[in-house]
């Protein structure tokens, strides 16, 4: 390679790095403003549908729980049959 190869390349990857690095700020900079805008909910919202999850969680374990063992029941119910 020649000098002003050499030359030319450095100066190419210098504005790149500095093209990068004006892209980065720049998304942080869009990031801080986008997180102004974010409406945050209050701790009641956040403890009520905390909740509303745990509840219908419970129900759903039961429900699924209450399935399995009545498959299981029948299951052994049939096989006892045999």
């Amino acid at each position: 390679m020649s000098k002003e190869e050499k030359a030319k390349e450095k100066k190419t990857s210098d504005k790149s790095k500095k093209k990068k690095q004006g892209k980065i700020a720049k998304w942080f900079k869009d990031l801080k403003s986008e997180f102004k805008k974010v409406v945050w909910p209050t701790k009641k919202k956040v403890f009520n549908n905390t909740l509303v999850v745990l509840v219908v969680m419970v129900i759903s374990s039961a429900f699924v729980g209450g399935l399995d063992y009545g498959l299981l029941k029948l299951f052994s119910f049939v096989l006892n049959l045999g």
